[in-house]
């Protein structure tokens, strides 16, 4: 929800009929919450169907209005999940209003800075104070956890994530028809990152907790980053938020910073109880294949993207994902067949077995 807007650009509308409900909404709600209608303008989108409008009140302060329409989008695990991060004692916005009918929702502005609009790429360590915060959230948001309130992150939804990639990557983005022998490597390769994440113990996943979804609060007295895009979250693998905030869809770091603040994560997991493997080598290794898996289905998710939602700008990042997934497969012998498949498709001069036929 970053201010993309440098002055209160119009909003545009594609439906008549939802700007028209839309404003007869704001009409209705504005009186209880001292808004200024003119001073409406988008705020952010997302690679959803939900878009992100700023407005002013009275006294200066502003406000965020999501715009999620309902045969598109399901916001009840938005508002459901906000409650949970927020009595977990995190900074998430907070529900004003909600028309769960027409798909619209008045929520607490965040601030108007991501932390990856914060960050300096050029001096990685100068980046402590905003990851040790980033930690400290995901920190609290683990401690919270209980089984039964969020659905599982299991087998059987790591599997269905992994195959974004054979669908959408490989035979829609690049051409590869997936059978035969590369199918069956594929499927055992698959067989194998699932088991080894499965196997890690279970908290609260936010599962896309990384800069671009942490806020700068714009109160100096305010020490909690702002957490948003939340709405997916799970009860899975506790390796899963650390994997996605150091090994971030569009942000890289080299590995000695990667590895200082993951050490910085376990030390304090660890001291607060939480159940990560005492042993850190073992750990890093953990988040290492659980980062794998996000790898592969994200480039699945980046080619459906621009394939089938029109959104091309998200490929671009492509390349960033095909070097932790080589990183990964490459330092692990079980994971040779993934490497070299991998390998082959990207046009490596790597030696491969295989002969893949292309579509």
């Amino acid at each position: 929800m970053s201010d993309s807007a440098t002055s209160h650009s119009a909003v545009s509308w594609n439906d008549a009929a939802r700007e028209a409900a839309f404003h007869g909404w704001l009409a209705h709600i504005a009186p209880r919450h001292a808004l200024r209608p003119a001073t409406l303008r988008p705020a952010s989108a997302d690679a959803s169907f939900r878009r992100y409008l700023r407005i002013d009140d009275e006294i200066g302060a502003s406000a965020i209005i999501m715009d999620a329409p309902p045969d598109k989008e399901d916001c009840r695990p938005f508002v459901r999940i906000a409650h949970l991060l927020r009595a977990a004692g995190l900074n998430a916005p907070g529900v004003r209003e909600w028309d769960e009918p027409l798909g619209f929702m008045l929520l607490d502005d965040l601030g108007h800075r991501t932390m990856i609009e914060g960050v300096d790429r050029e001096q990685p360590h100068a980046n402590l104070p905003l990851y040790q915060r980033a930690i400290d959230a995901l920190i609290a948001w683990q401690l919270a956890s209980k089984p039964g309130e969020l659905r599982p992150y299991d087998a059987a939804l790591l599997q269905r994530e992994l195959a974004l990639f054979p669908d959408w990557y490989l035979a829609r983005h690049r051409g590869v028809a997936v059978e035969g022998r590369l199918r069956e490597t594929l499927d055992a390769q698959f067989r194998l990152i699932v088991e080894r994440n499965v196997s890690s113990p279970s908290v609260y996943v936010h599962r896309d907790f990384m800069p671009r979804n942490l806020m700068i609060p714009g109160d100096a007295n305010e020490p909690r980053l702002g957490v948003l895009d939340f709405q997916d979250a799970v009860y899975g693998p506790i390796t899963y938020d650390i994997a996605c905030l150091m090994r971030d869809a569009f942000l890289s770091w080299d590995e000695e910073f990667v590895l200082d603040v993951t050490i910085r994560y376990w030390e304090q997991a660890h001291k607060a109880g939480l159940p990560v493997d005492p042993d850190f080598g073992e750990f890093y290794r953990a988040v290492e294949w659980m980062g794998l898996q996000r790898h592969l289905k994200v480039a699945g998710i980046f080619a459906r993207l621009t394939l089938r939602d029109g959104k091309p700008k998200f490929l671009a990042d492509t390349p960033r994902f095909i070097a932790y997934i080589r990183a990964t497969t490459g330092r692990y012998r079980e994971l040779a067949p993934l490497a070299r498949l991998v390998d082959e498709v990207e046009g490596s001069d790597a030696v491969s077995g295989y002969a893949f036929g292309r579509v």
